[in-house]
C-alpha cells in the first residue's frame, strides 16, 4: 500500500509540474502535422475603439509613468478611451489624474475592492473592446495592435497578454524565481492557446469584447481568471498574444511574493467552486482537460503530493530496511533531500542578489507550493480578504 501511494504521489507531481508541459508540446506538434493551419482572418480595415481600463488604489508613485506609457502606445489616440477607477484612493491619485484631460476618472471615496470598481466602471465603457491593465505595469508600444489582431477571429472572446518580469543583472530569490516562473508559464500559455484555448488571463494585461463582460461576484479574489474563463464557458476562445506584454519589477523579497502567491492559491480554490461545470469534459472537451491539468492540480492535489512524497519515500526505505542500499527508492529519496537542502540554502541567502539565478529555483518552487497549501487553508477558514495590500515591488 505504501508503494502504491508513492507512485500515485509521484505521478501527480511529475504530471503537474513537468508532464503536462511535455504532453502539451507533443499534442501541439501532432496538431501541426495533421491539421492545416488556419488562414489569418482578414483584418478589419477600420480599427475598433478600445477602452484602456485601469483600476488604481493609492498608486500615485506609478500614475505618471502609466499615463505617459498609455499615451505613447501605437494606436490612434482618438480611438482609445482612457478610463481609470480610483475608488478608495486617498493618497492623491485621483487629483494627479485630473491633470490629464484625456483621462476619464471615476472615483468613489469608499474602498469596496477592485471587483466592485471593475463592475461599476464597465458601465462607463464606450468602446467595443475593453483592455484591462494594472497601474504598476508598462505596456509595449504595439500591445493594443497585437491584441486587436487576435480579435479578428470572431471565435475569440478574450485575449491574454504576456506578463514579463524585468530582469536585473543580479537578482534575489523572489526576482529570480518569479522571472523563471513566468517564462515557463508563458510557454505553457502559448501552447495551450495553440492547442485549443489559453486557460485564463493575467490581470496585468488582458482584453475582452465589451458585450461579453458580465459582472462578477463582489467577493471574487481572482477577477481576471473568473472573467476570462466565464467567457470561455460561453464557447469563445481565450487567445494568447505574446506580442502584447506588460512589464513590471519582481516582488521585493520572498515574504512579499509569498503574500501574493497565497492570495492567488486561495482565489484558485474559490474559482474551482465558482465554475464546477468547467470540469465536465463532456461539455467543454479540451478546455476541461487543460483547466484540470494546468490549474486545478496545481491548486489542490499537487502541493500536498509534493511534500508527502518525501515522507512516503522514507517510510518505504524504512520498511525495506535499505536506506544504505542502492535502489530507485533510495536514489530518489536522496535526490529529494538534496533539492530540499538546496532550497534551504536558497532561504539562507534569499535576500542576496547573485548572478546564478538558477540556485534559487528549488527554494522558489518549495515556497510556491507551501503558498498553495496556505492559500487552501486560508480560503476554507474564510481569512482571505477581497481587498488586499499589494505586494511591494523591487
Amino acid at each position: 500500500m505504501i508503494e502504491k501511494l508513492f507512485w500515485i504521489l509521484f505521478i501527480v507531481v511529475s504530471y503537474t509540474f513537468i508532464g503536462y508541459a511535455v504532453l502539451l508540446w507533443l499534442l501541439v506538434h501532432i496538431k501541426r502535422a495533421f491539421v492545416k493551419k488556419e488562414e489569418d482572418h482578414d483584418a478589419d480595415p477600420e480599427l475598433p475603439h478600445v477602452c484602456l481600463f485601469v483600476t488604481a488604489y493609492n498608486e500615485k508613485d506609478f500614475v505618471v509613468a502609466k499615463v505617459e506609457n498609455s499615451f505613447h502606445l501605437n494606436y490612434p489616440k482618438d480611438k482609445i478611451q482612457y478610463l481609470w477607477l480610483t475608488d478608495g484612493s486617498d493618497d492623491g491619485t485621483p487629483e494627479l489624474l485630473e491633470e490629464y484631460p484625456e483621462i476619464q476618472v471615476k472615483h468613489l471615496p469608499e474602498r469596496k475592492g477592485k471587483v466592485h470598481a471593475m463592475n461599476r466602471g464597465v458601465r462607463f465603457v464606450e468602446a467595443q473592446i475593453i483592455i484591462f491593465s494594472d497601474c504598476n505595469t508598462i505596456l509595449n508600444r504595439d500591445s493594443i495592435l497585437e491584441i486587436i489582431r487576435q480579435f479578428n477571429d470572431p471565435n475569440v472572446g478574450c485575449v491574454a497578454g504576456e506578463k514579463r518580469i524585468i530582469d536585473q543583472k543580479d537578482d534575489n530569490a523572489a526576482a529570480s524565481g518569479e522571472s523563471l516562473y513566468w517564462r515557463f508559464e508563458s510557454c505553457i500559455k502559448k501552447m495551450d492557446a495553440e492547442l485549443n484555448s489559453s486557460v485564463g488571463a493575467a490581470g496585468e494585461l488582458f482584453a475582452v469584447r465589451s458585450e461579453l463582460y458580465e459582472e462578477i461576484e463582489s467577493d471574487t479574489i481572482l477577477d481576471d481568471f473568473i472573467i476570462s474563463l466565464r467567457i470561455a464557458q460561453k464557447g469563445y476562445k481565450i487567445a494568447y498574444a505574446p506580442g502584447a506584454y506588460a512589464s513590471e519589477t519582481a516582488s521585493a523579497n520572498v515574504t512579499e511574493e509569498l503574500k501574493r502567491k497565497i492570495r492567488i492559491a486561495a482565489g484558485g480554490v474559490q474559482s474551482i467552486f465558482r465554475m464546477p461545470a468547467l470540469l465536465n469534459p463532456f461539455r467543454f472537451g479540451w478546455l476541461s482537460f487543460q483547466y484540470f491539468s494546468h490549474k486545478v492540480l496545481r491548486w489542490t492535489i499537487a502541493p500536498f503530493s509534493l511534500f508527502g512524497l518525501v515522507f512516503v519515500n522514507f517510510l518505504i526505505l524504512l520498511q525495506k530496511n535499505n536506506l544504505a542500499v542502492f535502489s530507485f527508492y533510495s536514489l530518489f529519496f536522496y535526490i529529494q533531500i538534496l533539492l530540499y537542502f538546496i532550497a534551504f540554502g536558497g532561504w539562507l541567502i534569499g535576500n542576496r542578489k547573485i548572478k546564478s539565478k538558477y540556485l534559487f529555483v528549488p527554494y522558489y518552487f518549495v515556497v510556491m507550493n507551501y503558498a498553495s497549501i496556505a492559500g487552501i487553508f486560508r480560503f476554507f477558514i474564510g481569512k482571505q480578504k477581497v481587498t488586499w495590500d499589494k505586494s511591494k515591488r523591487a
